[in-house]
């Protein structure tokens, strides 16, 4: 089957460009010397997850129970959840899933530590619990040194809990205003990482992981400071239109949409039948990552999508309209890819014009 024979809109995956993409962030993780574990909440499939693992990845990272569920049944073996679990619930699910799969799981605050306690009493493992650390995203995880010291004690009066390190995210290096910024954020993040990690093996903790994670800072090649042990990058897989413009260029982005010129009502405008509801409607409007519009079409390097409704992509451009007619089909390039993959049941991998395979999105909408 030909790409254009495929109706839209349609997820699809350039199978070299990922592959190369994939390819790359072992060989920068292998470069120094640490493990590399791919946050699989930007892809969500687990054809692909086995595929980074098969390149050399020690294991995945996920943002849900769910997807760690999904994840474990078809073949994945070492996962981390990189996430806060605050539910017996779900404390239950993992302490099943330890049963047969190496995992663990994040936490910033004494009263997680204390409910896995309970839900562990009795297994076969303790609780494998990684602190996050909060290092300038002003997300979830540890603020100050006297939190995780109190965090500390709490571990040490544990019996089914263990610490096995920590973890840290700097998001806000996709807000750096150019490279010698996000350099600046990525060392930082990691020396505040490892005071931390530092802290823990002074109680006399082992701390064995110290991970760390954010896809611009990798793609840009950053320094990896010495004490890192793996990173955990999501979005290289597939790349997008915002990360594209943090390393300078679009030809890294192996994922689009395939979508189909459904009205020309004006002299420049065109409208696309894909919207938020194949698309969504997030930006990203300053520093490193900063996208001009809601999506760029792969096949006209500099237009945009203008505006976007439910199913409706927009674009207002004189050379464009004049371009295209009805029922031509083109690819859009995502602002941010993670949701957009949580929109199909399914996405096409493709070599030229040749679709070679489609993928079931297992994980898609496994939000709990």
């Amino acid at each position: 089957m030909k790409i254009y024979d495929l109706d839209t809109p349609s997820l699809i995956v350039d199978e070299d460009v990922m592959d190369a993409n994939i390819a790359f962030m072992q060989g920068f993780a292998n470069e120094n010397h640490v493990a590399l574990r791919p946050h699989t909440k930007t892809h969500k499939t687990p054809g692909l997850a086995l595929r980074t693992v098969k390149a050399g990845a020690k294991g995945i990272a996920v943002a849900k129970v769910g997807e760690a569920e999904v994840m474990a049944a078809h073949g994945l073996s070492d996962i981390f959840i990189a996430n806060e679990i605050a539910s017996p619930a779900k404390m239950e699910r993992i302490r099943k899933l330890a049963e047969s799969v190496e995992i663990s799981f994040g936490a910033d605050c004494p009263e997680q530590l204390l409910m896995a306690e309970e839900v562990f009493r009795g297994a076969e493992k303790p609780a494998k619990i990684l602190v996050e650390i909060e290092v300038g995203e002003e997300r979830s995880g540890v603020v100050s040194k006297e939190q995780f010291e109190a965090l500390l004690g709490c571990f040490e009066g544990l019996e089914n809990v263990e610490l096995r390190g920590v973890f840290s995210h700097d998001g806000n290096s996709y807000r750096a205003k150019d490279l010698e910024e996000l350099t600046a954020i990525a060392v930082g993040a990691q020396k505040r990482t490892l005071e931390f990690a530092r802290m823990a093996r002074d109680r006399g903790f082992a701390c064995p992981v110290v991970s760390y994670g954010a896809t611009p800072t990798f793609m840009n090649r950053v320094p990896i400071l010495e004490g890192i042990t793996e990173l955990r990058p999501g979005t290289y897989i597939f790349m997008d239109a915002s990360q594209g413009n943090a390393i300078g260029t679009l030809d890294r982005c192996a994922a689009s949409v395939l979508c189909c010129v459904m009205s020309r009502p004006t002299a420049e405008r065109v409208v696309l039948d894909v919207g938020a509801k194949g698309l969504t409607m997030q930006s990203r409007n300053a520093g490193i990552c900063a996208v001009k519009g809601l999506g760029m079409i792969k096949e006209f390097p500099g237009v945009h999508i203008d505006r976007m409704n439910d199913e409706h992509a927009v674009i207002e451009d004189r050379a464009f309209h004049d371009a295209v007619r009805i029922g031509d089909k083109l690819r859009v390039i995502p602002v941010h890819i993670c949701p957009v993959c949580n929109l199909y049941d399914s996405l096409y991998l493709v070599k030229g014009d040749e679709v070679t395979a489609e993928l079931e999105i297992s994980c898609r909408g496994k939000m709990r």
